[in-house]
């Protein structure tokens, strides 16, 4: 039921991890920079593995990067970037990132109150943005899911823009999730691990399974 779903596997911190990813079916690898993060990843170690992981997009992730952050990304072999920032972050910052990035490559995803209304005036910044759980003492990694519902709501307001449902999803909910919130791409990461950091194959296969 769920054929032609993309998917994002995150939280990539081992070579192998990408390897199985990739073999299953994944369409991006996450890399987290931020350093907060248990799944953060250094840019030493991300240089380290590069040249083995599967040609498929990479996805750089950070909290309220520089531009120069950014330069860096794209110029290491990211083709998307995905950056989280508090709802009330200058627009000028959001401007800059999209100046850097590019528009078509950037992946918005601002932190929102459940029940705060989507900020508007990101839509011209990204092509796409990506809607995670709020989690109040940090960006993502909830591993909690979010409202479904609204996410169907945005995707069918703003169909122009790609967008992302993230939180909480895992292999025994990922059909559900598709089917309530209307998802043509997810990002998986918590769901996938035998502990932070670190994925389990038989987890991304079976994910990968339930999609169909």
């Amino acid at each position: 039921m769920a054929t032609g779903v993309k998917v994002k596997v995150c939280g990539i911190t081992r070579s192998e991890d990408a390897t199985v990813a990739a073999g299953a079916g994944a369409d991006y690898l996450g890399f987290i920079f931020y350093t907060k993060s248990p799944r953060a990843i250094s840019s030493e170690r991300f240089e380290a593995l590069r040249a083995g992981l599967p040609a498929i997009p990479l996805v750089y992730v950070e909290v309220t990067p520089s531009p120069d952050a950014l330069r860096w990304a794209r110029e290491s072999g990211f083709s998307c970037f995905q950056v989280h920032f508090p709802g009330d972050y200058p627009i000028e910052e959001l401007e800059a990132w999209s100046e850097e990035a590019g528009a078509e490559n950037l992946w918005l995803a601002p932190r929102r109150r459940p029940g705060e209304p989507f900020p508007e005036v990101l839509l011209p910044l990204a092509g796409t943005f990506l809607v995670d759980t709020y989690k109040a003492e940090g960006f993502g990694g909830s591993g909690e899911t979010g409202d479904w519902e609204e996410f169907r709501r945005l995707a069918d307001r703003f169909p122009e823009k790609n967008w992302i449902l993230a939180g909480g999803l895992n292999p025994d909910n990922i059909a559900e999730a598709v089917r309530r919130s209307g998802a043509r791409t997810v990002d998986v990461n918590s769901g996938l691990e035998s502990s932070p950091g670190r994925k389990d194959a038989g987890r991304i296969r079976k994910l990968f399974a339930e999609l169909g």
